[in-house]
């Protein structure tokens, strides 16, 4: 088979995608302009795209054909896209949701750059590496009610070395890989199910831990018995409903 397009180290075959869905390397560069070249964008998306991108390839094609799965009407199919970064960039947000924005399907980008801060295996504090590290990030609809504005959100997974970094093709249907997919990305877990719920009580553990700073700072500060008790009674309400959440 013909060589595959790659971003940075990383192909549809080293990710440990099936064999046939992945992009020859001489039709796997795509040119920025092809994703601002149509229709009105903004000064500051086209800056974006100058200065946060260095390079952007297609690296598979996931079909029923390709992976085996059932076809899905939602998902005809899913793009594998890499974004080569300058090293130490964070994940290019708003090029990801403008590249998403332009297709119905869904789209896992896998964003690479030589080098940048990585969490600390026993700590979790960002310390320097100049490895080679890739980001894997999907923008998924919220759930919302009939009739609503239907809304969408960039998630995107931790940074880690380029190596060893696997995409895994899973579940019945097209729709089911991209929850899986989406599953991977944000949670680390190739079972897609409830995604959506675990999205939002991740969410809500985050606005949490904020609330319980605020709280604690507070109760720290308080120079009444009934302002610490209130701060205190707070801290507890709060650690109450993170033991609920299980995330």
């Amino acid at each position: 088979m013909a060589i595959a397009a790659s971003c940075g180290s990383l192909n549809a075959l080293t990710l440990g995608l099936p064999t046939r869905a992945a992009v020859p390397d001489a039709k796997g560069a795509l040119p920025k302009q092809m994703f601002i070249g149509r229709g009105a964008v903004s000064a500051k998306t086209k800056q974006r795209f100058a200065t946060d991108i260095e390079s952007i390839s297609m690296l598979a094609i996931l079909r029923p054909a390709t992976t085996g799965l059932a076809e899905s009407r939602r998902f005809p199919e899913i793009l594998v896209l890499g974004l080569h970064v300058p090293s130490g960039a964070a994940v290019p947000v708003e090029v990801i949701d403008h590249i998403a924005a332009q297709r119905q399907g869904g789209i896992v980008f896998v964003c690479v750059r030589d080098g940048g801060p990585l969490p600390d295996a026993e700590t979790g504090e960002p310390i320097a590496s100049d490895a080679e590290q890739c980001a894997f990030v999907v923008r998924r609809n919220v759930p919302v009610k009939p009739g609503h504005t239907p809304i969408t959100k960039v998630h995107a997974g931790a940074w880690r070395p380029a190596a060893g970094s696997r995409l895994t093709v899973y579940g019945t249907t097209m729709e089911e890989l991209w929850d899986s997919l989406c599953a991977q990305t944000i949670a680390d877990d190739i079972d897609g199910s409830d995604i959506d719920a675990r999205i939002a009580a991740r969410e809500r553990a985050t606005f949490l831990e904020s609330e319980y700073a605020k709280a604690k700072a507070a109760h720290a500060r308080a120079r009444t018995t009934e302002q610490r008790n209130a701060a205190y009674g707070k801290m507890l309400a709060i650690r109450k409903e993170l033991a609920q959440l299980k995330v």
